[in-house]
């Protein structure tokens, strides 16, 4: 975003700021553009506040101060675990909306998973965030803080008080798009967050290290592709025939899985890069080996790599997890149908480290309904071999 997008008057969040709008505040204010420069290095650090950007001058630094807007989230809740390797963050913004992020640590990586959208619209009934519904979008600059957050707290090594393990990187290494909302739903945010972080005097992600999930949004895969960085894009199917997909992800409806795999082969041809299939493995709803062989089918055709996720347990939800030997079967079948497939951790189900389980936990606790959860889970469970969950 540049200066030229707002009210001259309006107060700026500083992150959202391109480059170049960055460097056309500070020559709307009389300085030089390299001014710019110092001012986003402060940006980068995690700094926001100007009195404590101590290489500018006393009057700009007022100045900045009369532009700026106080946009910096406010920790509300955090668990950790995985000894101490999984940290789930809720935060919110200054208007009282609350979304998630998610801090992985690696021995030789730091991976932040990160939200754009206050809630989400797709109404996947399995999901926690589909259960709050959809509340607005997120800026570019408030996706952007959330990387700061965890970056500025892998710098300090704490968080909210709890230290890091020795063996945590120093600085982020990888962001996903796959925190609460529908990245291609935001596709203002979503790109021009992608550019800030993969800007070389931003925080230089490599766009390889970048991964952008959608449950597919056609369009936005094309405009994603349009961006001209090889950033990985991993497709959320969770079914491979349309007559469960459409109950699963309802936009499917409008993009079938026949588009789908279309625009993920052009992707693929236009990026040079391996596109990723997301499989959340529910307990008998899709880890039959019909889904299993038909999964495989379409990761062949697309190269593509499978990623198969076992459900984790949601308040509100009454679906299950797959049982172990029911998950090993589905993977084991995948992989030998020809497929690339891993079986992910579910890191951090202690701390409700699936999207949207914080924030279903922490509204819950405090006394309020999710009041989307019934309907949406109602009506997919009246076509589905549902199961009640084990007590």
């Amino acid at each position: 975003m540049t200066t030229t997008d707002v009210d001259p008057d309006a107060p700026i969040d500083p992150y959202a700021l391109d480059p170049a709008g960055l460097e056309a505040l500070l020559v709307e204010l009389g300085e030089r553009p390299y001014r710019a420069r110092q001012v986003h290095a402060w940006l980068v650090r995690g700094v926001d506040e100007p009195e404590q950007m101590t290489d500018l001058p006393q009057a700009l630094r007022t100045r900045l101060g009369e532009r700026f807007a106080p946009s910096r989230p406010e920790l509300i809740a955090h668990a950790v675990a995985d000894d101490g390797h999984t940290h789930k963050l809720l935060l919110r913004f200054p208007d009282g909306e609350a979304i998630e992020t998610v801090l992985m640590l690696y021995p030789d990586r730091a991976t932040v998973c990160i939200s754009t959208q206050a809630g989400c619209a797709m109404g996947c009934p399995f999901c926690a965030t589909g259960q709050a519904g959809f509340r607005r979008q997120l800026t570019a600059g408030e996706v952007v803080r959330q990387v700061v957050v965890a970056d500025a707290a892998l710098r300090s090594g704490i968080i909210d008080g709890d230290h890091l393990p020795d063996d945590a990187p120093d600085h982020v290494t990888n962001v996903v798009y796959m925190g609460m909302g529908e990245p291609l739903a935001n596709l203002p945010a979503t790109l021009a967050s992608v550019r800030w972080l993969h800007d070389p005097d931003g925080f230089n992600l490599s766009a390889r290290s970048i991964t952008v999930s959608t449950v597919g949004l056609v369009p936005g895969i094309r405009r994603l592709a349009e961006l001209g960085l090889p950033v990985t894009l991993a497709v959320s199917l969770h079914a491979s025939t349309d007559a469960l997909r459409d109950d699963l992800v309802p936009i499917n409806r409008t993009h079938p899985l026949a588009e789908v795999e279309q625009e993920m082969a052009a992707y693929r041809q236009r990026t040079n890069r391996r596109v990723s299939i997301e499989w959340c493995l529910i307990g008998d709803v899709n880890d039959d080996a019909q889904q299993a062989d038909r999964l495989a089918g379409i990761a062949s055709r697309l190269r593509a790599h499978v990623n198969i996720i076992p459900m984790n347990p949601t308040p509100g939800v009454r679906w299950k997890e797959p049982t172990p030997e029911r998950t090993r079967e589905f993977v084991d079948r995948v992989r030998q149908r020809g497929a690339s497939v891993t079986l992910r951790d579910t890191r951090g189900r202690d701390a409700d480290a699936a999207c949207g389980q914080l924030l279903a936990s922490y509204t819950l606790g405090a006394g309020n309904r999710l009041p989307a959860a019934v309907g949406a889970a109602g009506r997919v469970e009246r076509r589905l071999p549902v199961t009640e969950p084990e007590a």
